[in-house]
């Protein structure tokens, strides 16, 4: 890849980066793989979860940036799952395994989807702080397959990934943007046909996010204004369904704006996580925050709690 993707030396004590598999599920085949970096003394930190195509190691990008700032930040790459419940379930016995209460999730497309779905569904004993919706979605019923989902374990690997690549931008392109695309096209590459079958079918099983159960967590939307595999009306549907949420607008950065504009993408996450400074919920070494920024994240929280109050 070119020159684009490196960046400025990072301080490496904040850098711990591991790569174990790990096995929650009674079934050994059902590996959950993922780099955990930065300070461990954070107990909330930011996870994030890929799209169809991607692998764990597609958010480097936020992996070197973060953890040079001080946050804690974990990638994941998810086993074979063949539904959303079994997903959620799986996903709930790994934040067990690494005795994390709460986090705060990025999701990006597939992902979102996912981090919403299992807010859904541990809305009684929440799991989920916040979450960071990339170029997601909240009903599969957009990519008109619902029919057909349960049809794609049986499709050979060529072709599954064929479907993938037809959402993929095409015509002509930054360096930046073709670089991220060859990057996805190499990560796509490397899965096998489970994999890519297992994420369609969650992709494309018929299912949507009851929003009344996870209202309350902080969210913020994060699109592209231009070309990617959400239309406008999925857009829409979720701002319609997160009203109060913020929104993170870029204006080119296509479907993986986390590779091809990733300064814009970590400042958004930075602004996104910064209302959790100070409290239990940070993503980041208390002492890489500065005291003045300490006390206007207190000022503003107290005078936002003052409103709900009122």
């Amino acid at each position: 890849l070119s020159g684009v993707f490196l960046l400025p030396p990072v301080p490496l004590y904040f850098i711990f980066i591991f790569f174990p598999q790990i096995i929650v599920d009674d079934d050994d085949s059902k590996v959950w793989s993922l780099y955990d970096a930065g300070p461990r003394s954070i107990r909330c930190p930011l996870i994030f979860l890929p799209p169809v195509s991607g692998t764990a190691d597609v958010f480097f990008q936020q992996i070197l940036a973060l953890t040079g700032w001080g946050y804690r930040v974990i990638a994941l790459q998810y086993p074979v799952y063949w539904d959303h419940l079994e997903f959620c379930d799986g996903f709930r016995k790994l934040l067990d395994h690494l005795q994390l209460d709460k986090v705060h999730l990025f999701g990006a497309s597939l992902g979102g989807f996912l981090a919403q779905k299992f807010a859904e569904y541990t809305h009684k004993s929440p799991r989920v702080q916040s979450l960071i919706l990339c170029n997601s979605f909240s009903d599969t019923s957009i990519f008109n397959q619902t029919w057909t989902a349960n049809s794609f374990w049986l499709l050979p690997a060529f072709m599954l990934k064929k479907i993938v690549l037809g959402n993929f931008a095409s015509g002509p392109l930054d360096p930046e943007m073709a670089d991220g695309i060859d990057f996805m096209v190499d990560r796509l590459e490397s899965l096998g046909q489970s994999e890519l079958a297992s994420r369609l079918t969650l992709n494309c099983q018929n299912s949507y996010v009851e929003p009344h159960k996870i209202r309350d967590i902080p969210v913020t939307i994060m699109d592209v204004f231009d070309q990617s595999a959400l239309s406008t009306e999925a857009k829409e549907e979720m701002y319609k369904l997160y009203p109060n949420a913020r929104r993170a607008h870029l204006k080119t950065g296509g479907n993986f704006p986390y590779l091809c504009r990733s300064a814009e993408v970590n400042l958004y996450i930075q602004i996104h996580l910064l209302q959790f400074h100070g409290t239990r919920y940070a993503a980041i070494d208390p002492s890489m925050v500065s005291a003045e920024e300490l006390e206007v994240q207190k000022i503003s929280l107290h005078t936002s709690n003052e409103q709900e109050e009122q």
